[in-house]
Parts: structure tokens; C-alpha cells; sequence
């Protein structure tokens, strides 16, 4: 399987995706290669790792159980209207800052330029309809691992920003949506896949690490968010390595976020004995 997994990334069928364009390093590069990955995951996603890490530490060694406990995603930042939206936007902002720094250091003189992450526009429609496609493949299993998870007192109760807080709640959330799929899936798959097969690992290695940093950084949410992100990891990591296309899985993940973080809202007040903190 690995073997087939590598001939197929390295252009097998007459495909050509990111690993038949990227060439390990001399050995004497190697060590600055490996510094460069982890000051990007220090300025961004691994930092995010070691704070979930630390987070579900603490909630596993508390008195309640894991179920119920709660986990607030896009909580209001200040009382003050204008300054909860200030806050909310420049976090958004800083949060886009180290894909701007990939991009960067990727970049392509020639075009199509960001062919070092994956990304072009030769497929607009088809990418589209992929993305769509993965986001219900994904999204629906996804409510039964969490329901399942907190069942099972191996996740938190997630609480969402209520909707009609203020007019701009909304465009924030999808905003917040979009920043996620770029921030996870231009990070831990495009850069990464790049990065570590300059350093010389092959696909499987990679999948399954990136997979891994992906399952971390959602720990604070319980361990089922763990096994759930880690399971979309292995399978865009293994759609990546095998199409080379980044852009369906940046819309894939877009989708997903938009409906958990405008949709749960809905689905916690419409079924608050499924979805509400377990007693």
C-alpha cells in the first residue's frame, strides 16, 4: 500500500502532484529545513498543540467528568460591541499571518506560483464540487463522533457564540470559518507535506504525522475531536499525496466549519437534551 501510495504521489498515471515536483535536500540543509517547520508551527498550529495538550491534562485531572465540561468556540471578546468586533477581526487577522509566511516562503517565481502547496485554478468547478462532496462526507460522521464521544465521557459539550448577539456575528463566523481551512489545511498539508519530503520522508510517514498534529490541536475539545480530526487528516493527507490539489480540501474545511459554527447554535437550542452538557 505504501509503495503504491508513493508511485502514485511521485506521478504515477500520468499524474504529476507535489511530491514528483519536490526534491530532498542535501543533508547540510536539512537542519535549517527542520528549524524553518518548527518556527512556523511555533508562530501558529503546534503552538496551538502543545495549549490543547495542556488544556485536556488539566480537564482529565478536574473532579467533573469530561462530559460535563464545556468548551467555548468563538466566545464573545468584550461587552462592548465595537471592541468584541475589533478583537474578533484582528485575531482573525494574526491567525492568517503565518499563511502569508508560507506563502512566502514557498512561493514559485514561475507560474503557477503556489504550485509548491498544491494550489492553482486549472479546476474551479471540480475542485468545488469535491470540496462540497468531502464536506458531507465528513461533516455527518463528524455529529456521530462527537455525540458518541461525549456518550462515552470522552469529550467536552462544545459551546457555540449565540448568532443574534450582533449584526456581525455571522459574517464573523464564516469569516472565522475560512480563516480555519486556510490556516489548517495550507499549514499542516501544503507546507508540511513540502517540507517533509525535502527532509526525505515518504508519503505514509507524513500522512500520518500531520494527521496527528491535526487530532492534537483539537484535544481541548476531548479525545473524540482528537479521533475524528485525526481521521479527516489521514484522508485529506492521503487525497493530497495522491491528487496533489489543495484547494478542494481548503473549501472542504471551510464548509465544515461554517456549518458547525453557524449551525450548532441551531441544533443545541432545537435539541438541547442531545447536544446540551451532560449532568
Amino acid at each position: 500500500m505504501a509503495s503504491t501510495l508513493d508511485s502514485a504521489a511521485h506521478g504515477g498515471r500520468g499524474r504529476g502532484t507535489w511530491l514528483s515536483s519536490v526534491q530532498p535536500v542535501a543533508v547540510g540543509g536539512r537542519r535549517r529545513l527542520g528549524t524553518e517547520i518548527l518556527l512556523v508551527l511555533g508562530l501558529s498550529l503546534g503552538a496551538s498543540a502543545v495549549y490543547s495538550i495542556v488544556s485536556i491534562i488539566n480537564r482529565v485531572t478536574l473532579p467533573q467528568k469530561l462530559s460535563s465540561q464545556t468548551a467555548t468556540i468563538n466566545g464573545s471578546l468584550s461587552d462592548r460591541p465595537i471592541f468584541d468586533l475589533t478583537y474578533q477581526f484582528l485575531a482573525l487577522f494574526f491567525d492568517l499571518v503565518p499563511v502569508a509566511l508560507v506563502v512566502f516562503l514557498i512561493w514559485d517565481a514561475s507560474v503557477p506560483h503556489l504550485r509548491g502547496l498544491g494550489i492553482d485554478f486549472r479546476m474551479p468547478r471540480r475542485d468545488l464540487l469535491v470540496g462540497v462532496a468531502l464536506a458531507l462526507a465528513i461533516g455527518l460522521p463528524g455529529i456521530g463522533v462527537y455525540l458518541g464521544s461525549k456518550a462515552l465521557d470522552l469529550g467536552v459539550t462544545v459551546v457555540a457564540a449565540p448568532l443574534d448577539r450582533f449584526w456581525w456575528t455571522v459574517p464573523i463566523l464564516l469569516f472565522s470559518a475560512l480563516r480555519a481551512g486556510l490556516q489548517e489545511e495550507v499549514i499542516v498539508i501544503g507546507y508540511l507535506f513540502a517540507r517533509l519530503r525535502a527532509l526525505g520522508w515518504r508519503a505514509w510517514p507524513i500522512i500520518v504525522s500531520t494527521a496527528a498534529l491535526r487530532g492534537s490541536y483539537h484535544l481541548y475539545q476531548g479525545f473524540g475531536a482528537f479521533v475524528g480530526n485525526f481521521a479527516m487528516g489521514v484522508l485529506f493527507g492521503w487525497l493530497y499525496a495522491r491528487y496533489g490539489r489543495l484547494l478542494p480540501l481548503i473549501i472542504a474545511h471551510t464548509l465544515i466549519d461554517a456549518a458547525i459554527f453557524v449551525g450548532y447554535p441551531f441544533a443545541a437550542a432545537a435539541f438541547p437534551a442531545i447536544f446540551g452538557t451532560a449532568r
